[in-house]
């Protein structure tokens, strides 16, 4: 790092180096945006199963997307320093892909607020994922779960940021 830019700091961390929740007061409402993904990957007698909607407990997708948006709303519970947010829409997209056998989702959430969504959609992806992986263990336990990330977010100080 050049000597005149400025080290980047864990806002989450004090000057004495104990954890804190961001003071975010006397920030602007604005309207945010974030957008995350990620992938389930199964067998394909599995996928076949979560794709005819046979599996023995159910509709995979539809307890999968209200786990999510469930998820969504109660991240500043599972993430300590987060703060809890109202949100204004939170979107859960699954899509299969019966190529690889491979269900992808994608969570769009969003909020007017101080602070930005980009936990909440991070949060609704990996418990939308683990519910099918749940809903799908007994007859697959080798199911992996990759590739989650923040895809975008907009709004806020710093503007829009988009994955490359």
């Amino acid at each position: 790092m050049n000597s005149s830019t400025p080290e980047p700091n864990l806002t989450h961390f004090d000057a004495t180096g104990q954890a804190h929740m961001v003071d975010v007061g006397a920030k602007d409402e604005t309207h945010r945006v974030a957008v995350a993904t990620g992938c389930i990957r199964m067998q394909p007698a599995t996928f076949a199963l979560v794709q005819g909607g046979s599996a023995k407990k159910g509709d995979v997708i539809g307890v999968a997307r209200t786990a999510a948006i469930m998820a969504s709303k109660r991240t500043a519970d599972l993430i300590p320093l987060c703060h809890p947010i109202a949100l204004n829409r939170v979107a859960v997209d699954f899509r299969l892909q019966p190529e690889d056998s491979s269900i992808h989702c994608t969570v769009t959430a969003e909020t007017r607020g101080r602070t930005g969504v980009e936990m909440e959609a991070l949060t609704a992806v990996q418990i939308g994922l683990l519910t099918i992986y749940d809903m799908c263990k007994a007859v697959d336990r080798g199911m992996t779960i990759d590739g989650v990330r923040l895809l975008e977010k907009h709004g806020g100080k710093s503007g829009d940021w988009i994955a490359s």
